[in-house]
C-alpha cells in the first residue's frame, strides 16, 4: 500500500488496521513519497509496498514480520525500490493494503492466491529444476523393490533424493556409504559408478540431493556444534559426490532452530543453487508452531520446495478445520496441503509427496490420476472433490513419490501418468 500526499497520511493507521484497499496510480514525484512504514505484525502479499529507513520496498510473496532492510537480497522476499522522501523514481503504481492474517475458511468460488505464484517463478535453490516437477527416492537398499543403480532412474523423474545418509560417532554429522545388499542385487556398484551416475544424471539436466533421516534414521541436531557438523559434513558430501543439494526427513524429530543455523550454513558454503527440500510427516504441518513447520518458515528464504507425506496418516483437519478427512482421497490431499499454503509457505514450495504402489506405505495411496486431479483442484479450481480450496495456487510444485524403485517395480504408472499432466498446470 502507498500513498501520494502528506494530505492523506493521517488516514493510513486507519486504512492498515481496517484492511481497505487502496488504489493509486501517481506520478513520479508522488511515486517517490515513502510508503506506509513496514509493520512486523502486519501481514503483506506479493506487490504490497511498505518503507524502512527511508527506502521503499515490495513484496515479491506473503510475508510477515520479515524486515524489509534485511531481507532484500536476490533471493529474499523484499525488493528494495530506493530512497523515498524526495527523489523522483517511480514506486509501483498498484497496491493492495496487508491483511491482518491469511484467509483460511474456504470459498466456493477460489481466486487467485497469496502464497500462488506464476509458474515461471524459481524459488531460491531451484537452478533448473521446472516450474512443476516430479521428486522421487532413490533407494540405496534392496527391499522387495526393483533394485536400480541411480544412472537407472526414468527419465521422468527431475529431482532425485538419495535415500539416505548415515549418522556417525559425531552427534549431527552424516555420511554415505553404498548398500552392500543393493550393489549386490544390482551386479556390483562402486563409489566410482555412483559418481559417474550423478554425472550422467547431470547431463540429462537432473537434480540430485542426499537424503537425511529416514524411517529409521538417527541423525540429531540439537547444538551448535552439532548444527556445525551437520553443515561441514553434507558439504562435505556434496563436493565428494556432486549432489546437489540436501533434503531434510527427520522423521523421529528435530529441533527447528539449530537445524535452520546447520543450513544456513551450508548454504553459505554451497551457494545460492544449492537444493533445500523437506519430507515432513502429515501430522508435522498440521500447525505453525511444530518443529517442522516452524523450521519450514525459518529458512523460507532458501527452502525450494516441501513435499509433506500424505500417507501413513490415518485421519486429519484441514485448513477448514471443519473435518477430519480420511487419507487416500483428493480431500484429504487438497485439505491438508492448503494448510501451508494458507500460513506462509509459497505455492512454489510446496508440492503432494504420495506412495507409488500399495506395497510402497502402510496407507494412504491414491491412483496417479488421483493426484492429478488434486492438483488440478489446487492449482485451477477444477476436479476437486467435496473441499473446496479457499484459493487457488498456480505456482503448485507437484508431486513427490516414495519411492522411485517401488514405481518401476509398479510398471511406471505413477510417474508415466503424473508427468504429462504437469505440463497442463498454470
Amino acid at each position: 500500500m502507498k500513498r501520494s500526499r502528506s494530505v492523506i497520511l493521517a488516514t493510513v493507521t486507519a486504512l492498515v488496521a481496517g484492511g481497505a484497499a487502496t488504489y493509486f496510480t501517481g506520478t513520479a514525484q508522488a511515486a517517490a513519497a515513502c510508503a506506509p512504514a513496514w509493520s512486523a505484525t502486519a501481514v503483506y502479499v506479493g506487490g504490497n509496498v511498505a518503507s524502512q529507513n527511508g527506502h521503499n520496498y515490495t513484496a515479491k510473496w506473503w510475508t510477515q514480520n520479515e524486515s524489509p532492510a534485511v531481507r532484500s537480497g536476490q533471493w529474499d522476499v523484499w525488493a528494495d525500490n530506493g530512497v523515498c522522501g524526495g527523489g523522483t523514481s517511480p514506486s509501483p503504481s498498484v497496491s493492495v493494503s496487508p491483511s491482518s492474517s491469511p484467509s483460511s475458511s474456504p470459498s466456493s468460488s477460489p481466486s487467485s492466491s497469496p502464497s500462488g505464484s506464476p509458474s515461471t517463478s524459481q524459488s531460491p535453490g531451484t537452478g533448473s529444476l521446472p516450474a512443476h516437477f516430479i521428486t522421487g527416492y532413490w533407494q540405496n537398499f534392496d527391499n522387495g523393490a526393483a533394485p536400480l543403480k541411480l544412472a537407472a532412474v526414468p527419465a521422468t523423474y527431475d529431482l532425485i533424493a538419495v535415500a539416505f545418509a548415515d549418522a556417525t560417532t559425531t552427534t549431527g554429522a552424516v555420511t554415505f556409504n553404498l548398500d552392500p545388499g543393493l550393489a549386490t542385487a544390482v551386479g556390483g556398484y562402486t563409489d566410482a559408478q555412483f559418481k559417474a551416475d550423478i554425472n550422467t544424471l547431470h547431463a540429462r539436466g537432473k537434480k540430485v540431493i542426499i537424503s537425511v533421516g529416514g524411517e529409521k534414521g538417527t541423525v540429531a541436531v540439537n547444538s551448535a556444534t552439532a548444527a556445525t557438523a551437520f553443515a561441514d559434513s553434507v558439504y562435505s558430501l556434496i563436493q565428494t559426490y556432486g549432489f546437489d543439494g540436501v533434503d531434510i526427513d527427520l522423521e523421529n524429530g528435530l529441533n527447528p532452530t539449530y537445524m535452520a543455523s546447520a543450513l544456513r550454513s551450508l548454504r553459505a558454503k554451497a551457494g545460492s543453487n544449492l537444493i533445500i527440500t523437506m519430507a515432513p510427516q502429515t501430522i508435522d504441518m498440521q500447525n505453525a508452531q511444530s518443529s517442522y513447520f516452524k523450521l519450514a518458515l525459518d529458512i523460507k528464504d532458501i527452502l525450494t520446495v516441501v513435499f509433506t507425506q500424505y500417507y501413513n496418516s490415518g485421519a486429519m483437519l484441514g485448513c477448514d478445520n471443519n473435518a477430519a478427512y480420511g487419507q487416500g482421497s483428493i480431500n484429504f490431499l487438497t485439505a491438508l496441503a492448503c494448510i501451508p499454503l494458507q500460513n506462509g509457505l509459497r505455492a512454489d514450495q510446496i508440492a503432494l509427496g504420495l506412495p507409488a504402489s500399495t506395497r510402497a506405505a502402510g496407507g494412504g495411496y491414491v491412483a496417479p490420476s488421483v493426484v492429478n486431479a488434486a492438483l488440478d483442484c489446487l492449482a485451477k479450481g477444477t476436479n476437486c472433490g467435496t473441499f473446496k480450496p479457499p484459493a487457488t495456487y498456480p505456482g503448485i510444485r507437484g508431486a513427490m513419490t516414495w519411492s522411485i524403485n517401488w514405481d518401476v517395480t509398479n510398471g511406471n504408472g505413477w510417474a508415466n501418468t503424473i508427468d504429462p499432466h504437469l505440463a497442463t498446470l498454470p
